[in-house]
């Protein structure tokens, strides 16, 4: 029996498996040396790919530390969605997606990635619109879907959910330092559960 070609790989496919290997590389060395002392012959070398290759994919460091953070965005998007599947109530999917927030915080470096050296290298403006195409736009929606902001006399939705993505990075942070999970998760609740106030009646 003859032996069965080994499949080609397309351009595109040896592209992205470029690109995933700088991210990953990228990700393990600013992580524990941190965006200042991690140079980009380091991250080649880790990666297996030439520095060339790397200016290829990626315009400078900057540009490759910000695919890194739109990835760890993305994941804890992808985290807080799966935990909120359909059946559940506004309410209930909320405070799901919530605690599968703080959870997925939790994933070794993302905090410092994402909370302080993002907004340190890129700046606050950048990162901020970052989060809010990914964990604050299901904060928003999440608040929209459970009726916040419709009431008379409320706060606004564009006011209250940049402050409520605060407290819970802050929380986030507060957790990296070694805080208590279940004491920071259970006051994060709390506090999510007085801004929306009693069960509405339909």
């Amino acid at each position: 029996m003859a032996d069965s070609p080994t499949p080609v790989r397309t351009n595109r496919e040896r592209t992205e498996t470029t690109r995933l290997a700088l991210i990953e590389a990228a990700r393990a060395l600013f992580v524990g040396k941190g965006y200042g002392d991690t140079s980009t012959p380091e991250i080649a070398t880790a990666a297996g790919i030439t520095r060339g290759a790397l200016y290829h994919h990626f315009v400078d460091k900057r540009d490759l530390f910000r695919q890194v953070l739109l990835r760890e965005g993305e994941a804890v998007a992808a985290d807080i969605e799966a935990a909120t599947p359909e059946q559940l109530s506004p309410r209930e999917a909320l405070l799901e997606g919530s605690k599968a927030y703080l959870n997925a915080m939790t994933v070794p470096g993302r905090t410092r990635l994402l909370l302080i050296d993002g907004p340190a290298v890129l700046g606050m403006a950048e990162v901020m619109a970052m989060d809010d195409a990914t964990s604050a736009k299901s904060l928003r929606q999440g608040l929209e879907r459970a009726g916040l902001g419709k009431d008379k006399g409320e706060a606004s939705l564009d006011a209250l959910t940049p402050l409520l993505a605060a407290a819970f990075d802050r929380a986030a942070l507060a957790i990296d330092a070694g805080a208590d999970v279940e004491e920071t998760r259970t006051a994060m609740l709390w506090l999510l559960e007085r801004a929306l106030g009693p069960v509405r009646k339909r």
